[in-house]
């Protein structure tokens, strides 16, 4: 009813939830052109991530503009046969508001995190949704995480449960500790403030590999896949998985050697400058005849 009502030229969706591929699909349906921003990314595996890999590839079939963060999201398309004057690199939007969102001096307007903030020693991030990671697999991370726990007595984790049931189920086997922070999903600037206040971070999300490396902390991919190769090809994330002793094996590593700890904090960020929605809109304004040139791609330089 909305795309009827308003008879948009063009509609733009983001990333790769099933809100994204819908939109995509009704735009198909209306026969108004989309764009795809966050556009390329592949596990090769259509089940993992579930159901997002399936919706990106769904939305990449219907898309006339394709706004990929990478070249490797580009190449992923060119395999696909998009046409590559149809796609531009622009780095991922979400650098650009993380960017925007880093306050000097700032204050978290949630106690448990402002507590959580306090700690004097180490302090890990840890965030856990991926449907492919319910039940067991979540156990198995927990398990470790308390391993960790357990030998270093300087480490406490920060854990935002996802609202998933399943999630909060399993992540009982965290509560109680008294060097873990349970607590709900913090706002956006919240997190932002929390993710530049740890030393490590243990995630299964995807954006949150990109929003640590911009920060300087190490990332553990807690999957057996990732669409985002490039930060482990930078040196500043890992595939950790969900095995216990992997996942206890990685972490400790760089809880122990500072060497191994500087060599990944210190890996260059390839997944933007800040400037990727002001590409996204002058590739816009091109497409409508309002801008002469279509911008050039975002570059990824890893010895600058």
């Amino acid at each position: 009813a909305l795309l009827a009502q308003t008879a948009p030229d063009a509609v733009v969706v983001q990333g790769d939830t099933t809100t994204a591929m819908a939109a995509a699909l009704a735009a198909f349906h209306r026969r108004i052109p989309a764009a795809h921003v966050e556009a390329g990314l592949r596990t090769a595996d259509p089940l993992n991530p579930f159901p997002e890999e399936m919706n990106r590839r769904l939305v990449g079939r219907i898309a006339a503009w394709h706004f990929a963060p990478t070249a490797g999201a580009r190449d992923n398309l060119l395999r696909e046969h998009v046409a590559p004057e149809k796609v531009l690199v622009t780095g991922n939007t979400v650098i650009d508001a993380l960017y925007m969102a880093r306050r000097p001096d700032y204050k978290f307007s949630d106690p448990v995190l402002e507590q959580a903030a306090a700690w004097p020693g180490r302090l890990v991030l840890l965030t856990t949704h991926r449907r492919e990671n319910l039940g067991e697999p979540l156990r198995r991370i927990y398990g470790a995480v308390r391993r960790l726990l357990e030998r270093f007595a300087d480490v406490a984790v920060v854990f935002p449960v996802h609202r998933n049931p399943h999630v909060r189920a399993a992540a009982q086997e965290l509560a109680g500790h008294e060097r873990v922070y349970l607590m709900e999903p913090p706002h956006y600037l919240d997190f932002v403030h929390l993710l530049e206040r740890s030393y490590l971070v243990l995630t299964d999300s995807g954006g949150i590999q990109e929003e640590a490396l911009a920060l300087d902390k190490p990332v553990l991919v807690l999957r057996t896949t990732t669409e985002r190769p490039e930060g482990i090809a930078a040196g500043g994330a890992r595939l950790a998985g969900t095995d216990p002793e992997q996942i206890e094996r990685e972490a400790a590593r760089l809880l122990m050697d500072p060497d191994a700890y500087r060599a990944m904090a210190t890996a260059p960020n390839p997944y933007g400058d800040g400037r990727a929605s002001e590409r996204i809109a002058h590739a816009l304004e091109h497409i409508f005849g309002w801008e002469p040139e279509w911008p050039q791609d975002f570059a990824f330089h890893p010895g600058a």
